[in-house]
């Protein structure tokens, strides 16, 4: 089921996405967290684009290397490609980019979830 597919996101980075502002770090740069939270927004919205609406996806698992440091004011793009699919469980590859090149790489897992019987068990 539609094993390949790609989807991209992409931001320009703020000040709240900063290692300073995250409390990741010291530094005014592109922060691991908002990388990884990207690079899962770019997985979620391509699961949410192959199944039923009344379908949604959590995310169980990241793998995640953050390969290059980014300012500031850049444009960082992140793209989900499916690489499996079985029952319940999504595997993805997942990439990062600024101007300058690839930034960060690694593999995310989502499973399928229905949303109501999801959040009644929490309540």
């Amino acid at each position: 089921m539609d094993v390949g597919k790609k989807y991209r996101v992409e931001q320009k980075v703020e000040y709240k996405d900063t290692a300073s502002s995250y409390g990741s770090g010291l530094l005014e740069v592109f922060s691991t967290p908002a990388m990884i939270a990207l690079m899962e927004k770019s997985a979620h919205l391509l699961a949410k684009s192959i199944l039923p609406e009344n379908i949604d996806t959590v995310g169980t698992e990241v793998d995640i290397k953050h390969i290059r440091a980014t300012p500031i004011g850049a444009l960082v793009t992140a793209e989900a490609e499916l690489i499996s699919f079985e029952e319940r469980k999504l595997v993805f590859k997942l990439f990062a980019f600024d101007e300058n090149g690839e930034i960060g790489y690694g593999k995310h897992i989502r499973y399928t979830i229905d949303p109501v019987k999801f959040m009644n068990k929490l309540n």
